[in-house]
């Protein structure tokens, strides 16, 4: 099936006998011990078990578990890791999972930080030691592209796990899985839930190993698990992803090409772009280049700050993925410890009229 059906049907299992057309939300926390393989709820609810089938079918994997955040996702991997573990990640990577690697888990494994654009420097940092390689393509906040057909040989001829972050490229543009990765990694929050107003994180395998049991007990036995209601809010939101992730990339194409010729952008990061430097790699990987841009206004953090609250359509707030237009000056967010230009923008293009945006975005510069 196409992930347009995949996303219609398969996130909507019902077994109620009134036989309603949409899953209902079991809120339930106990179950009655019957030849059924339910039992309580941090263990299993018929809305988590829906949306982790239809994550699982649109990465094209076999088998998922579904988080309360897209930190807890990434940090049940980093849990499962054992004592000692060396792991590889990307220098360009969201701050929060760099903030867990830093400061929580930093006395149980060994990391390094690399750019994995450069296939060659992540070739010198494998040891001997290397668990885990871990990727993010499209990377936050520069929006780099990793040659993950590339880097998955890498890691099987050293026999080394490979996680990709998927949350920028979503099932409908990317799966990595099918390139080589071993797990994915998806926010739910951001486009898969697309609406701005759930928060929830998910990992996709590509075979139930030891690792991929360990995780799961993690998630059952440690209980970072979505609310049925979180489930059921995805599941809804699932069904119009790939609709969605079609318009989010129109839209940002055309803003990252209006943006590239304006004399007050000094560097536009758009994978959609003939001048990006992961453009080729992107083209061959992805079917889409998503919705996430970032940019280098020229001037100062404050004439950035001044640009941003010139907007009207573009809300100045943390998160992507929304059907509204976000914005935010990146290197304000990650605090005093950022590696981000000061005048970096980082912009997460929604889905409202094209040239109301476009208009919106040429009146804040020309007043810049």
């Amino acid at each position: 099936m196409k992930p347009e059906t995949i996303a219609i049907h398969l996130s909507n299992q019902v077994n109620d006998l009134n036989h309603p057309v949409i899953q209902p939300i079991t809120l339930s926390t106990t179950f009655l011990h019957a030849e059924q393989s339910m039992i309580y709820s941090r263990m299993d609810n018929p809305n988590r078990r829906a949306l982790e089938t239809v994550m699982t079918a649109l990465e094209k994997g076999v088998d998922a578990a579904a988080f309360a955040s897209g930190n807890a996702a990434g940090m049940a991997i980093f849990q499962a890791l054992p004592l000692g573990a060396h792991i590889i990640v990307p220098l360009d990577m969201y701050h929060g999972l760099q903030k867990q690697l830093r400061e929580i888990v930093n006395d149980k494994i060994n990391v390094t930080f690399v750019d994995m654009t450069d296939l060659e420097k992540l070739r010198a940092a494998i040891t001997p030691e290397t668990y885990l390689i871990w990727t993010e393509s499209p990377s936050n906040p520069l929006i780099q592209i990793s040659d993950l057909g590339k880097i998955a040989k890498l890691a099987k001829v050293h026999g080394i796990r490979l996680v990709c972050d998927n949350t920028f490229a979503t099932p409908i543009f990317q799966n990595p899985l099918v390139i080589g990765a071993d797990i994915v990694m998806h926010s739910t929050t951001k486009y898969i839930g697309g609406h701005s107003d759930v928060l929830g994180g998910i990992l996709i395998t590509n075979k139930k190993d030891g690792f991929w049991e360990k995780i799961r007990t993690i998630q059952a036995i440690g209980g970072a698990v979505p609310s049925a209601f979180d489930c059921y809010l995805l599941c809804r939101s699932i069904k119009t992803l790939a609709y969605r992730m079609k318009g989010h990339f129109s839209n940002a194409m055309s803003i990252a090409s209006y943006l590239e010729k304006h004399p007050e952008i000094e560097k536009v990061y758009y994978p959609g772009l003939h001048s990006d430097a992961g453009h080729a790699i992107a083209k061959a990987q992805m079917a889409g280049f998503g919705g996430m841009l970032s940019f280098l206004i020229r001037g100062d953090a404050d004439h950035a700050d001044r640009f941003i609250g010139r907007l009207k359509l573009f809300s100045n707030a943390t998160s992507l993925g929304g059907v509204e237009s976000l914005i935010e000056r990146r290197a304000a967010v990650e605090g005093p410890n950022s590696k981000s230009a000061p005048n970096l923008i980082r912009m997460s293009v929604g889905l409202e009229g094209i040239e109301d945006l476009l208009r919106d975005l040429d009146k804040a510069l020309s007043l810049a």
